[in-house]
């Protein structure tokens, strides 16, 4: 009796180019109706909905029903983190237009990666908090130091809160437009949802891009040293 799980399923789900393209839409960390996802991966109603169950069977992703809609999400963070493993050695899709290329510069420079912070800027702000010596370093996760403790209790983040989440604290992420790592983790969620919360960022609709507010820019630069343009 073969007793291995079955990679070749989940593999399958990925390899349709629609259900890939639904995945990494729904890596912005929110749950979408289906009419939406179908326009965001460029497919019918009926195809995104055809495939959505597929995922929902698979247990890849969520459904939470509110009356008579329902919205889908990613299920959990390890979902979240094959998918943005596959990104990270897939190849770049070929710049067609403008509108393109304005999009893939948006969410190269700053996204969202399932609930944490990813891009050029979840690096840098990473690899602010390692300079500064507020988090440490190990093979798979950061860890965080003493002056970590009292520069999250500065910054408003409960660290005993953030720990009791039933939940990875503060793996590394590997970004896939960076090739380095980003914080991830209830650790990562908390910051990021700690700059949203002081509208250092705003979340955009129907993208997983950031954007980054005049305060943000001010903030990011004096708490952490990283300078927008």
């Amino acid at each position: 009796m073969n007793v291995i799980p079955n990679a070749a399923k989940v593999a399958a789900l990925v390899s349709e180019p629609s259900r890939a393209a639904i995945l990494t839409a729904l890596l912005d960390g929110r749950f979408h109706p289906a009419s939406e996802l179908a326009f965001m991966a460029g497919v019918k109603p009926q195809t995104a909905s055809f495939h959505l169950a597929k995922m929902v069977d698979a247990n890849v992703i969520a459904v939470e029903k509110h009356g008579r809609h329902r919205y889908y999400g990613i299920r959990d963070e390890e979902v979240a983190r094959v998918m943005e493993s596959i990104l990270s050695i897939a190849p770049p899709v070929k710049i067609k237009s403008l509108k393109q290329a304005s999009e893939d510069r948006a969410v190269r420079f700053a996204r969202t990666c399932y609930d944490h912070l990813a891009g050029n800027l979840g690096v840098k702000l990473t690899e602010s908090l390692l300079n500064s010596g507020v988090i440490g370093e190990e093979e798979n996760a950061f860890t965080v130091t003493k002056k970590g403790e009292e520069f999250f209790e500065a910054f408003q983040i409960d660290l005993k809160v953030v720990r009791k989440k039933r939940r990875s604290f503060s793996h590394k992420c590997l970004d896939w437009s960076e090739r380095r790592h980003h914080l991830a983790g209830a650790l990562g969620n908390a910051l990021l949802e700690r700059l949203l919360e002081l509208n250092w960022m705003e979340r955009l609709p129907k993208t997983r891009a950031i954007k980054i507010t005049a305060d943000g820019k001010k903030g990011l630069k004096e708490t952490f040293s990283v300078e927008i343009e």
